[in-house]
This record gives C-alpha cells, sequence and structure tokens, in this order.
C-alpha cells in the first residue's frame, strides 16, 4: 500500500512516518559536488528528490528531468484522470478492449504476476471495490456479511484479459476498474532513478512517498541511511538500513485503521474477502526495486506473518522486517 507521507525536519533528518532519512553533517554543508533536494507534490503524494550533482544548475535541471518523468507516467496509469490509458481501460470495461501501449501493457502485467504469486493477496482491480470500511475513528461495528460480499463484486485479478499480441487490456466485467495505488509510486521512483542514472548522475533518493529508490552514495562516501520507525515506540527506530543501490517500501496499519471490539482491522483490504488485514502492523521490505518492495509489502501484510514469510523468502535478493499487531519484531 501506498502512504502518504509527512517530513519534519529535525536535527538534520527527514522524518517520516514509516521511513526517516538520516543525513550525516558532512551531507549538509558539503560545497563540492552540490546536494539539491526538491520536494513537490505527484501522483497526489508527496515526492522528495535529493540529487548529488556538480552543481546547483545542474542539479535542478536534473530534477526537472526526474519530475518531467514522473508525470508522464502519471499521465498514462492514473485512473483518476480520464484521459489516461488506464481510465479509458476502466470506461470500457465489460465493453471492449483498450490498445495500450508497450510500458502500461507490461506494468498490468507485472501486476497480475504479483496476483499470481501471492495467490491474490495483491490485486490491482481493488480500486472497484465499494468502501465500506471507514477508517477515520468512526467506525463501532462490523458491516454486515451482505454488504462485504458485494463490496468485492468486482474485485479479481483473473478476470483482466491481457492480449499481448494486440497489446490490449479487457476488464470482463462492467463495473470492473484496475488502479496502481499499490505499486505506481514505487514504479515512477524506479524509473526516476534510472533516469537519472542514464544521464550520469551518480547518486541520489527518489522518495515516493515512502516508496524509495537510491543509488549512489552521500558526498562523503556513506551510504544512504533510513530508519524504520517502531509503530509502538515512536521516538525509537525498529531498524536502520544502509542502502547504496537498492529500495525500501512499507506497509502498514498504525496510521489508519478501525477498531472494532478491541481488534484493530487495518486499511488495507483482503482483495479475497473484503476483510480487512489483520496480525501485522507494518511491513518492510528493501531490495532493487521499489515497485517490486510495495507489491511484497503489500502482499504480506494481507497474507499475515506465516505466509508472507513463505512468500518473501522466495525472493533472496529482498529482505524484510514486520511488526506484528503485539510489537514483536521479526527480521
Amino acid at each position: 500500500m501506498l502512504l502518504n507521507i509527512k517530513y519534519t525536519l529535525y536535527q538534520n533528518r527527514i522524518v517520516l512516518r514509516f521511513l526517516f532519512l538520516v543525513f550525516s553533517s558532512s551531507f549538509v554543508f558539503a560545497q563540492k559536488p552540490v546536494v539539491l533536494e526538491r520536494q513537490v507534490t505527484l501522483m497526489g503524494s508527496v515526492f522528495n528528490i535529493t540529487l548529488v550533482d556538480k552543481d546547483s544548475v545542474s542539479a535542478n535541471e536534473n530534477i526537472d528531468l526526474t519530475i518531467e518523468e514522473i508525470s508522464r507516467i502519471e499521465n498514462l496509469i492514473s485512473e483518476w484522470q480520464p484521459q489516461t490509458q488506464i481510465s479509458k481501460v476502466n470506461q470500457n470495461a465489460g465493453i471492449k478492449p483498450v490498445k495500450v501501449n508497450k510500458e502500461v501493457f507490461e506494468l498490468t502485467k507485472r501486476a497480475t504476476d504479483y496476483s499470481k504469486m501471492s495467490n491474490g493477496a495483491f490485486d490491482i482491480s481493488t480500486v472497484s471495490m465499494d468502501k465500506i470500511w471507514r477508517f477515520d475513528g468512526s467506525m463501532s461495528e462490523m458491516p454486515s456479511q451482505e454488504s462485504i460480499k458485494k463490496s468485492i463484486s468486482n474485485v479479481d485479478y483473473r478476470n483482466i484479459v491481457l492480449d499481448s499480441t494486440n497489446s490490449t487490456i479487457f476488464l470482463k466485467n462492467k463495473g470492473m476498474k484496475i488502479g496502481f495505488g499499490s505499486i505506481g509510486k514505487g514504479y515512477a521512483a524506479d524509473k526516476g532513478r534510472e533516469l537519472m542514472q542514464k544521464k550520469g548522475i551518480k547518486a541520489g533518493i527518489v522518495n515516493a512517498s515512502g516508496d524509495i529508490a537510491t543509488w549512489g552514495t552521500q558526498p562523503n562516501g556513506k551510504p544512504w541511511a533510513i530508519g524504520i520507525r517502531n509503530p509502538f515506540k515512536r521516538q525509537k527506530v525498529a531498524r536502520i538500513l544502509k542502502l547504496k543501490n537498492a529500495a525500501v517500501a512499507t506497509s502498514g496499519s498504525y496510521e489508519k485503521y478501525a477498531e472494532i471490539d478491541g481488534v484493530r482491522y487495518s486499511h488495507i483490504i483482503n482483495p479475497k474477502t473484503g476483510f480487512p488485514a489483520t496480525g501485522l502492523t507494518s511491513v518492510t521490505i528493501h531490495g532493487p526495486s521499489s515497485e517490486f518492495c510495495n507489491a511484497l509489502s503489500t502482499s504480506i501484510m494481507v497474507l499475515g506473518e506465516k505466509e508472507g514469510l513463505k512468500l518473501v523468502r522466495q525472493f533472496p535478493e529482498y529482505r524484510y522486517l514486520l511488526i506484528t499487531d503485539e510489537g514483536k519484531i521479526r527480521k
């Protein structure tokens, strides 16, 4: 699940709800090379783009290029903008296949692959789900079984028909929708990093509201340090990750949940049952791709600790940190 992150500058740290980036003092005061950071709203969320570049003019130009790349992706996959290819797919659900470009087709194909690998715990068709759960503190009783069943009537990745020969996407049922709120920002972070590496930028961070892609090092040669918040001890960290060419994503329930009869229900919904995920408070995954980190973290939140660990251990390039609803840490 992609998360809306708030930033606070404190003692040379950028503090996030789930993660924070820790910079050494030499990072802040270094004159050469220049380190430039810019915060901007893209894809409906806060992005922080940090580049290590030869001078401020070049850094600003390259940040502009990164923003253009992320905006390009948004204009392809946003389900909120009616002119995008994904919106056209949704508008023609149950009617006809829609031709999309190779990039959109391949992203959708990977998303359905994530659904298969997680046995449906991950599903981009959840955007068609009826919103019967409220996570603003106002919910005091469970929805009816009937309303829960109805809420997922149009959710099933197996009804996303992909034709690789014609590069088309067809949603079998009217009322179906697909969306990339789960992996779209991670994909954008990966593509921003890829673009900057092709431009010869040796180091930086694209932080897409907690879906983070890093490369290179700080100017002092140290890796980027990313702290993972402990939701039960807000002033402490569960772990600090030191990354050079890696990505990280966190899915969690402790900022947005419903508590009913003493049980905490996550805002992350199980696509197969219509019930919120329980058992895990947060899941952090780090490895090569921000997109895949988020696919794994979302899947594990739904699968729970036992099945989630079985899944992530199939991918040795990816590491995990799970925090259970009881505050236990698995890593």
